[in-house]
């Protein structure tokens, strides 16, 4: 029996002491409706907190964290440090070796470059040299960095669930349907399958309230729901080549991130006055700055995720409120692998962007600075962070950076979101990880009462 079995034994004997000696039951069928697209993408693009969990039953990165920091190999079967900058992965096979350094190449390549890459940043030669010695990965660190292998946890890290070597604790077998794949190293799932419905905010409902879904991911946050750890961040970026010198300024003045979070941001969510999430960087804003003189006739284009209704509001809000500093915003809507794209490019003059964070305060200011077109600072800023081998020092030192570097980098942080859920009282054993995500192979149906139709022990 796995640690997590175990634990769901547990729980489960506290709350159901009818079961016999507490153990979780196996088998039936789950029904899921969430508001992501019916194929989520490949996993750097797939990174709201409704698709990574959509997409983390069929591909699962190297391994897994709990809330409280414990972790576990997910897609690995083995992490160790044989040396003091060196990490090894053992993978299942050297299939999944090979598609996982296909993967890692494709984060800092050309062909599609992401912000994510600066998770492999401390690697020697930034991952880009990788190859697998059978089903072995030995990652070489360019400096020390104790917090590599969290970092490695991070769903962006995963294969696509296109190749045949990508690894989940489910296998698809139809449309819409995953089965529970017997061997996950993790201890299967406890039921048989689950039955994915993508549908929209309104058909979500529908689905809850005539009990056609027993979870219901994405709904709005309320006192019957359930929420993981907000840090899908979104922030306002900007190339300070196509703007004037008082942008951020202008931005900062015109902005209230408490009306646009209450107001314009599906919850739940949480205003961002920092480069990190309030869950890594809990610190009150500061006065907002005066506007700068106006100066009517500046136009911008401000491009944004055609896959995101918040992205969308806020979008238009920001529009509304840049008109006041004399500012004609454009919009335009790009589907997120074309913005991604044109981020990588540096063709924008201003962009919304998205990113789920890292639950640490190191890989996620790499992340942040990367996004931010600050890859130079990352050679600078991680070696420094890394040389601290307390993790408690190492997260203070971040959070200071953080606050220093936020006004020499063009991004204006704006709010971080979290995933909300509902589940039906015959759903047990749903908890959250350290990222924020729902872990759906952890839930068990419980068992009814023989002769009583709809009742639950």
């Amino acid at each position: 029996m796995t640690l997590r079995h175990a634990l769901a034994s547990l729980l489960l004997l506290g709350a159901m002491p009818s079961l016999a000696a507490g153990r979780v039951p196996y088998g039936g069928e789950l029904r899921v409706a969430h508001t992501g697209p019916a194929e989520p993408g490949e996993p750097a693009l797939a990174d709201s907190p409704t698709e990574a969990t959509v997409l983390g039953l069929l591909s699962r990165p190297p391994c897994h964290l709990t809330p409280n920091g414990h972790l576990s190999p997910a897609l690995a079967r083995e992490l160790s440090r044989p040396a003091a900058q060196v990490v090894r992965l053992g993978l299942p096979s050297a299939a999944q070796a090979a598609a996982l350094v296909r993967a890692w190449a494709r984060l800092t390549g050309s062909e599609a470059p992401s912000p994510y890459r600066a998770l492999l940043f401390p690697l020697r030669g930034e991952g880009r040299q990788l190859s697998a010695t059978g089903d072995t990965l030995e990652l070489a660190l360019a400096f020390p960095w104790p917090d590599l292998e969290r970092a490695l946890c991070h769903p962006a890290l995963a294969p696509p669930r296109s190749v045949p070597a990508a690894l989940g604790p489910f296998s698809a077998t139809g449309a819409n349907t995953v089965e529970a794949r017997l061997a996950w190293s993790q201890g299967r799932p406890y039921v048989d399958r689950l039955r994915l419905t993508p549908t929209d905010e309104r058909g979500l409902s529908r689905l809850w309230s005539t009990q056609e879904a027993q979870v219901a991911l994405g709904v709005l946050a309320d006192s019957g729901t359930a929420s993981g750890t907000a840090l899908y961040a979104t922030y306002l970026a900007w190339s300070p080549r196509r703007v004037p010198p008082d942008f951020r300024q202008a931005v900062e003045s015109a902005l209230d991130r408490d009306d646009l979070t209450r107001l314009f941001v599906r919850g739940p969510a949480v205003p961002m006055p920092h480069l990190l999430p309030p869950a890594l960087l809990p610190q009150a804003a500061g006065p907002r700055p005066s506007p700068p003189p106006a100066q009517a006739g500046r136009k911008v284009t401000l491009l944004y995720d055609a896959g995101s209704e918040d992205q969308r509001a806020v979008a238009e809000r920001l529009q509304v409120r840049l008109h006041d500093r004399g500012y004609a915003v454009a919009l335009e809507r790009l589907p997120r692998a074309e913005l991604r794209a044109r981020w990588a490019r540096g063709d924008y003059e201003l962009m919304l962007h998205s990113l789920l964070l890292p639950p640490v305060p190191g890989p996620a200011l790499a992340v942040v600075l990367d996004a931010a077109g600050r890859k130079d600072l990352l050679g600078v800023e991680l070696p420094r962070i890394g040389a601290l081998p307390d993790a408690a020092a190492r997260d203070a030192r971040v959070r200071e950076r953080a606050l220093a570097l936020a006004s020499s980098v063009p991004l204006l942080p704006l709010y971080a979101q979290g995933l909300a859920l509902r589940a039906a009282p015959e759903v047990g054993g749903l908890v959250f990880d350290a990222q924020g995500l729902p872990v759906l192979d952890g839930a068990w149906l419980q068992p009814t009462v023989p002769g009583v139709p709809g009742a639950r022990r």
